[in-house]
Parts: C-alpha cells; sequence; structure tokens
C-alpha cells in the first residue's frame, strides 16, 4: 500500500509544507489531501499522502514517525481501507430495503 496516514498536523499546516517534508531523502509523492471540516473550513488535523511505491511509504514511515511539522509531533502510518457499505442493507436509506421513511 503506498497510501499514508498523516496525523496530529498543525493548523498552519499547507499541502507545500507537508509534501516538503515527505519528499525529503529524495521520496516521491503523487498526491496531499488535507482534510478540512466541511462546515468551517478549519484543518481537521490530519491528511492523506500518497506515495509512489509501497516501498518510499515505507521508507517515509520509517524516517517520519515522530518528526516535527509546524511545531507538532506528526504520526504516520499506513491509512485503513474503509470498509464499503453493503448495497441494500438498511443502512441504505435511499432504497427499497426497508430502511427510510415509513410507507404510510
Amino acid at each position: 500500500m503506498s497510501r499514508l496516514y498523516v496525523g496530529h498536523l498543525s493548523q498552519t499546516t499547507t499541502e507545500d509544507s507537508l509534501r516538503a517534508l515527505m519528499t525529503q531523502d529524495g521520496r516521491t509523492v503523487t498526491h496531499v489531501n488535507i482534510k478540512r471540516d466541511a462546515v468551517t473550513g478549519k484543518l481537521r488535523g490530519f491528511a492523506f499522502v500518497d506515495m509512489g511505491s509501497p516501498e518510499e511509504a515505507a521508507a517515509a514511515i520509517s524516517a517520519l514517525q515522530g518528526a516535527r511539522l509546524d511545531g507538532n509531533t506528526i504520526k504516520v502510518g499506513n491509512a485503513k481501507e474503509l470498509p464499503q457499505p453493503r448495497s441494500g442493507s438498511s443502512r441504505d436509506f435511499g432504497g427499497r430495503s426497508g430502511g427510510g421513511r415509513p410507507r404510510w
């Protein structure tokens, strides 16, 4: 896996500062996604970074776990894949699965 989770980010961290840290030692970063609150726009304190290869991701974890960025000690690890919701489950409120609004 080459997607990393980076946590404990400062409110002042930018995509550029995170990318600069992650590309140290010649590592390749293909995408940086700093998460923001949908309502306030404030940083949520974490990001996902796609590295060029699984080997580069492993090297970044080893080199940067506990590093300091913009005054904070960050956490770096493999991102976990979220389970996909099952189609037609009772949580699918838009379908005919019995969930959602009652049919009177």
